[in-house]
């Protein structure tokens, strides 16, 4: 089954399930959808659960937080998530916002739905990924699948969910076809909204990543195993609440992280993710740094071959993962000791591998102190923390 099959039958079994569900949105009635999503569903139930709009994203969204907050559960399509910026003060302002600033007493159960990120010669302006946007807001959860099992439970859960759902889709991968199982085939499947799942295991290395990236990670996963490294792959699904308990159990079995994302480096999904394992005790089951592997900090060309190279495909994923253990121990060392020493030979680092190890245990003990003394970690510290391990030693 094509991903565009299975969110067309998991909307159709929605709006069978629930009369108050409805789809508003540009072309989604009479056209069948932009991208044949809908094909079908409006010459079986009629214009009142399936509303053509004008080009009026900032109108029809508002429209429907209003239906939403009146008891309906609507259905909000995004042509591209690129045309919801029209709309964004409905979305963070009403949508996020009003079920607490009511006291709970107006909840808003909406699914906001469309195309994100990146597809073929669309441009600069159409081809942003907006997940790390977002999932910043709180009040809002974000949903980033892969497979038609992702999908189909995704929007299934979003539907019922109380709370404004956005779910991140791919144009690219409306053509790909998945596997279903039985279970996935039931009417009431979901997929629990902040539940990743993994894809692959692996002992040498976790790669975690969303959306169509994870289809890139999965395939540089089979190429770092024909070169001996086994990386588990996390399809995180949904974005905002992260599936925490998971990341942290894999580093811990892994001790190495990286995560592939498509959108741009600052501030974005590999960004929170990497700031809170440093943030939490895990940070020191890495033996390497945890690191990020993005999209290029540019504007989206419209270039075919440059476009190509602006996100993580399997290639660069692979390479970027075999490089972690020598960027960690270069780090250590530019660091550790004087600038007239960097230039070592692989034979210096092997030696300085047994010295690492001890010299970690002394900074996480300092570390520790100082916590318990409410002294912020500032570069003096770290400095007095290098005076005690004897530098250049």
């Amino acid at each position: 089954m094509t991903v565009r099959d299975a969110l067309n039958l998991a909307l159709d079994e929605e709006l069978e399930r629930d009369e108050k569900v409805f789809i508003m949105g540009e072309e989604v009635a009479e056209f069948d959808g932009a991208y044949k999503i809908t094909r079908g569903l409006w010459k079986k139930y009629g214009d009142k659960r399936l509303i053509d709009t004008p080009i009026t994203e900032a109108g029809f969204c508002g429209i429907t937080i209003g239906a939403a907050l009146a008891g309906l559960k609507p259905i909000c399509e995004f042509m591209t998530f690129n045309f919801s910026l029209q709309a964004m003060d409905r979305i963070i302002n009403s949508a996020a916002k009003s079920c607490y600033m009511s006291a709970g007493r107006y909840p808003v159960s909406i699914v906001f739905r469309g195309p994100n990120g990146s597809a073929k010669g669309l441009g600069a302006q159409h081809s942003q990924c907006f997940g790390a946007w977002y999932m910043s807001v709180p009040g809002l959860k974000v949903m980033s699948p892969t497979s038609c099992e992702d999908y189909r439970g995704s929007l299934k859960a979003a539907v019922r969910d109380p709370d404004p759902v956005l779910i991140l889709e791919s144009e690219i991968l409306y053509n790909f076809e998945f596997p279903l199982s039985d279970q996935a085939m039931d009417k009431d499947f979901v997929i629990p909204i902040g539940k990743a799942k993994i894809e692959k295991s692996g002992k040498h290395i976790t790669l975690i990543t969303h959306g169509q990236a994870t289809v890139y990670t999965m395939q540089a996963a089979d190429i770092l195993a024909g070169q001996g490294i086994e990386a588990e792959v996390i399809n995180l699904r949904s974005l905002r609440p992260l599936d925490w308990e998971m990341i942290f159990k894999s580093i811990s079995k892994t001790h190495r992280v990286m995560t592939v994302e498509l959108g741009w480096p600052r501030c974005g999904v590999g960004s929170e993710i990497v700031a809170t394992i440093m943030e939490n005790p895990i940070f020191f089951e890495l033996d390497a740094p945890a690191i990020r592997c993005t999209g290029i900090d540019v504007p989206m060309p419209y270039s075919e071959k440059l476009e190509y190279e602006c996100t993580p495909k399997d290639y660069h994923i692979a390479e970027y993962a075999k490089k972690i253990q020598i960027q960690f121990l270069h780090l250590i060392i530019l660091y550790l000791y004087p600038m007239d020493l960097v230039y070592f030979s692989n034979q210096v680092y092997i030696l300085h591998l047994y010295k690492l190890q001890a010299i970690f245990l002394k900074v996480e003990y300092r570390l520790h102190q100082l916590l318990v003394d409410q002294y912020y970690c500032t570069i003096h510290h770290i400095q007095d923390i290098q005076l005690d391990l004897g530098h250049g030693t």
